[in-house]
């Protein structure tokens, strides 16, 4: 096996990419290549390492035992470059290297949450950090911040990982939605009791592990979702009722297609956090980063927790 050289970090990003998606089909969207563009440069890096790195056929995509061992050591090689490169740049007091980002899905209309604000003022004093965003559950993201594989995460974490640091920065108030097509959409609240509610299909977000259903004092779950955007198409179906942060439900009360129920009694706030690793207290990406999504949490009135500083 011949030295590598930077082509091959190249080839060994592609490498990574395919097992992590677990094949070609994934891949080609996460890279925008073809098949046949992917094909030609695993062959390439199979030829510059003197081994098959995969199994490719009928039976699916599978590392071999040579490719394993690859991947393992490409994903330390790459923690160590995105090391080098924030070194050099916290010498050059510029901010380089790739920063990876995890957050909840659903919080985009959220001031407080959506982080698209922070992200553009953090970019225009760090234009050479590569921003890697993924949107995951609150039990996956705080996995993913905890092995090394997002630098941090957003969203109502359990705050039980050791080793991670938690900062709570918005408090995202909740309310129990019908939609436009449920029997209790036309019912005012005074004529909505506990049995009503009781009564009708509840859909629950199952990483919350029926906390949901607690909250509404429900007896059991009709359905369940692991993202907001799912949970609207429950709610929206007209068969189920269930919670949603008031940013979402509002813009579909708005055009008269969801409607909270008795808010006053089901309601509830979410309290979400900025975690990253312990061990990156003094890494100038991260801590920028974690600053402006502070900086940004803080700019809301109610509900308001963090401080910029």
């Amino acid at each position: 096996m011949r030295r590598l050289d930077n082509i091959d970090l190249r080839l060994l990003r592609v490498f990574v990419t395919l097992a992590d998606s677990g094949g070609f089909a994934d891949a080609q969207i996460v890279l925008n290549l073809s098949q046949s563009t992917l094909s030609t440069h695993l062959a390439a890096l199979e030829r510059k390492l003197g081994a098959p790195l995969c199994e490719r056929g009928r039976r699916g995509f599978r590392l071999t035992e040579f490719g394993e061992a690859t991947y393992d050591a490409a994903k330390r090689l790459f923690v160590e470059i995105d090391a080098f490169q924030s070194r050099i740049g916290r010498d050059r007091g510029k901010l380089m290297g790739q920063l990876r980002v995890g957050i909840v899905d659903g919080v985009v209309t959220s001031p407080e949450l959506g982080i698209q604000t922070a992200l553009g003022r953090y970019c225009e004093y760090a234009p050479d950090v590569f921003v890697d965003l993924l949107l995951g559950t609150p039990t996956e993201l705080e996995a993913a911040v905890a092995d090394g594989t997002r630098d941090v995460v957003i969203g109502p974490m359990s705050q039980k990982v050791p080793g991670l640091t938690y900062q709570p920065i918005y408090r995202e108030p909740h309310a129990l939605y019908c939609g436009s097509r449920h029997p209790l959409y036309g019912v005012p609240d005074d004529g909505i009791d506990r049995a009503a509610i009781e009564e009708a299909p509840f859909a629950v977000r199952g990483y919350l592990h029926f906390d949901d259903l607690y909250r509404a004092n429900h007896p059991r779950p009709c359905g369940t979702v692991m993202h907001m955007e799912a949970q609207v198409m429950m709610i929206l179906s007209g068969r189920f009722i269930g919670f949603l942060p008031c940013h979402i439900g509002e813009d579909w009360r708005q055009r008269g297609q969801m409607r909270p129920l008795k808010p006053k009694t089901y309601n509830f706030a979410s309290t979400h956090f900025v975690a990253t690793r312990s061990a990156d207290a003094g890494r100038a990406l991260v801590q920028s980063f974690v600053r402006e999504i502070k900086r940004q949490a803080a700019s809301s009135q109610p509900g308001r927790i963090a401080s910029p500083a």
